[in-house]
């Protein structure tokens, strides 16, 4: 009984990453050279496992995301706001709505239906950028979890690279000191065993480094696209949303003038004015769409080159 409290006792002594490697060890027995060179040719291999896990997490996360339906809607309405002629209403005074009949009532029943085209599209634009703003909300936490624990695994791999650098240091100052001590066969081969150790434990922070290395690309390159993913949606609800209402509500009483043959106000600068401000912050969104898509696209090729590192360091 008080072997089994002494065994509790020492276990709750230990840290999680001492108790997970106790756990790991092999219940066959093994030589103590073995155990060593195990150890030198897994290190961080828990880490490994994990990073691996949350890089697919990542990667189905990034699956779920796509801006190439609004950029697509974006466009759509881009190109329709050049055809609204609001030359079609810019007539002398003197008989603007004196002449409704032939090609004057066709010229102002077509800016009511170029209008009503580009309203539509518009429409459908605003809807999607509502849609887009709760779907990235609640990706977008999960998103950040992952992140984070992301961040935590790949930093412990950086101090194991630390302590296996240390370590190293130390073992090969040995070695040599030892060498010169060593006066048997015994012994010389002890040296051998345990300088191809050294070299097991090289090639195994070699591949931890060069997975740090990708690990650390991809965690930036999701914080960017995260930045850049908000500030498109924030975009779409503030700016966008903001021009459409301002541009519906100075365009479509001419529209509507126009449908009913009564005069618009003679005075057209300021739709014109709001017409031309929608065209310039639909050509900013379009842009600002391009460079998320762009900022998908690096991530996923990041995500890609970090598969193949957690695969060398995983074999």
């Amino acid at each position: 009984m008080g072997s089994m409290q002494d065994e509790d006792r020492t276990a709750s002594l230990m840290t999680p990453a001492k108790l997970a490697q106790v756990a790991s060890r092999p219940k066959a027995p093994v030589s103590p050279a073995a155990w060593l060179d195990r150890m030198a040719t897994d290190a961080g291999h828990q880490h490994v496992r994990r990073l691996g896990e949350l890089r697919d997490e990542l990667q189905a996360h990034a699956g779920k995301r796509d801006f190439s339906p609004l950029a697509a809607s974006i466009t759509r309405v881009a190109e329709a706001l050049p055809a609204l002629d609001f030359g079609l209403l810019q007539q002398k005074k003197a008989g603007l709505f004196a002449r409704l009949a032939g090609k004057s009532n066709t010229s102002v029943a077509e800016f009511a239906s170029q209008y009503d085209q580009i309203d539509s599209a518009a429409g459908e634009l605003a809807e999607q950028g509502k849609a887009l703003q709760g779907k990235q909300g609640e990706q977008a936490s999960r998103t950040d979890l992952a992140l984070l624990e992301f961040e935590v695994e790949y930093r412990a791999i950086d101090k194991i690279i630390d302590q296996g650098a240390r370590w190293l240091q130390d073992m090969r100052n040995q070695l040599k000191a030892r060498e010169a001590a060593a006066a048997d066969d015994a012994a010389r081969q002890q040296l051998r065993d345990d300088a191809q150790r050294c070299e097991l434990l090289v090639s195994r922070l070699k591949a931890l480094r060069a997975l740090s290395s990708a690990a650390q690309q991809v965690h930036q390159q999701a914080q960017e696209t995260a930045s850049r993913r908000a500030a498109v949606v924030q975009s779409m609800q503030a700016t966008v949303a903001r021009h459409i209402k301002d541009w519906r509500n100075r365009v479509a009483p001419l529209a509507n003038a126009a449908r009913d043959g009564e005069p618009p106000a003679l005075n057209l600068e300021g739709a014109m004015d709001c017409h031309r401000d929608l065209q310039l912050c639909l050509k900013q969104a379009g842009a600002d769409c391009g460079q998320v898509q762009a900022h998908e696209k690096a991530l996923a090729e990041a995500l890609e080159v970090l598969a193949t590192h957690l695969q060398s360091a995983a074999a």
